[in-house]
């Protein structure tokens, strides 16, 4: 189908939850300032570990956001969700009672579900027994209560709901998924993103991978040493451009497209040509050229091996034309299923207030990487179109395209 016969995409309400911020303008404010949110990790024991450090939601505070629900009936990961709607239907200016019958989506990605509760369960049965488990932590652990909670809350009768478990990368996809049904007509709204909550699993397993950074996470520098996990949720409302100026609405971006690829070899190591097939087929489909891109959003985890292969994926696409690519994993930790949400808020913020977020912790760029990562300090310029990558593990790739809601026109006729 040609692009010009498909209905258009925008965002027009953010709702982030993050180390560094909560609500569009404390996130873009940290973003601007180069915000940390690193502290040492609450959420469960770090005796013998080498590292304390995460990037936790401080001071959080479900009952602010949610409702019509008890948040004790919901895990970490579905209270992020349901909050981080509550803030893109805010921030949209949507009733969520002009929601109740409409055709809606709403997809969340997510690495972990709701593994904190998993962590604490599986616990109790190693130092008691499954005869003590408490029956209402079991019943929050499906990974689909962190959609399903979102249509509950807001009573959205008429919405699918849909999680998606693709790692790291889940976010990208949820929105992708919703970015589908919209153009075609199949919903007249989504509620989008992704959320992960901080866990004792992942934190090990990435622990035992010798990929925990000790102190900061530093993408693209000469003396990175890994990631510091972190939590959070990213959701976004989405209509159509028509929908948005019937409302008298703004919008912060339009989604031109996003491309899919699956390495379908090392369950960890990523593939640098399957990356930047991906980043051809997200171009293709979005109607834009890599001379288009103003800045890449990268997956960025600060590892030895993502970082280089990202890196030189992004130039055998861009070759010497190559934009800057920056990591905001370095100010929020690995988010894991929220973390290309968050990215994707951070790119629609980037083009409406025309600014760079800058990669934190920086002292000196790894040669063989060789980009442009705006250290430390956020760089004015001029964005028309923005791409946003993500990988994870079982070599699912998702990269999404967005472009300024004045700047970038889709071409007529692309595929």
């Amino acid at each position: 189908m040609a692009q010009d016969a498909r209905r258009r995409v925008v965002v027009t309400g953010l709702g982030p939850l993050s180390s560094i911020g909560v609500g569009v303008e404390d996130f873009a404010a940290g973003l601007a300032a180069g915000a940390s949110g690193i502290s040492p990790i609450s959420a469960f024991d770090t005796t013998g570990f080498g590292s304390n450090l995460g990037c936790e939601v401080r001071d959080f505070e479900p009952e602010r956001y949610i409702s019509r629900l008890d948040p004790r009936t919901l895990g970490r990961a579905s209270q992020f969700s349901v909050s981080a709607a509550s803030l893109a239907l805010q921030d949209a200016g949507v009733d969520p009672a002009s929601l109740v019958d409409r055709p809606g989506v709403i997809s969340v990605g997510t690495t972990d579900g709701e593994s904190q509760d998993l962590d604490q369960l599986v616990e109790i049965c190693v130092r008691k027994g499954v005869d003590d488990l408490p029956p209402q932590r079991v019943a929050r652990v499906p990974a689909s209560w962190l959609s399903v909670s979102i249509a509950r809350e807001f009573g959205l009768r008429a919405a699918e709901t849909v999680t998606l478990p693709t790692a790291c990368a889940a976010g990208n996809y949820a929105i992708g998924y919703a970015f589908d049904v919209l153009r075609l007509g199949e919903a007249e709204y989504a509620l989008c993103g992704g959320a992960d909550a901080m866990c004792r699993k992942t934190f090990a397993g990435f622990y035992r991978l010798g990929t925990i950074a000790p102190e900061v996470c530093q993408p693209f520098d000469a003396d990175r040493k890994g990631i510091l996990t972190g939590e959070g949720s990213g959701m976004l409302f989405l209509e159509t451009m028509e929908s948005a100026q019937r409302r008298g609405a703004s919008w912060y971006a339009e989604i031109l497209g996003y491309g899919l690829t699956c390495d379908a070899s090392h369950p960890v190591a990523p593939d640098r040509g399957s990356i930047g097939d991906c980043m051809r087929r997200a171009h293709l489909n979005s109607g834009v050229t890599p001379a288009d891109v103003d800045l890449v959003s990268a997956h960025g985890t600060g590892t030895k091996a993502n970082d280089l292969t990202e890196a030189a994926a992004v130039r055998d696409v861009f070759g010497e034309r190559m934009p800057p690519v920056v990591s905001i994993k370095s100010m929020i930790g690995h988010t894991m299923g929220a973390a290309s949400a968050l990215a994707t808020i951070a790119c629609s913020v980037a083009l409406d207030r025309q600014f760079i977020p800058p990669t934190i912790n920086h002292n000196s760029t790894c040669s063989d990487c060789a980009v442009d990562c705006v250290p430390n300090t956020a760089r004015q310029a001029p964005l028309r179109v923005v791409q946003n990558n993500a990988f994870a593990f079982g070599g699912n790739n998702a990269i999404l395209l967005l472009a300024h809601r004045d700047g970038y026109q889709p071409r007529q006729g692309a595929a």
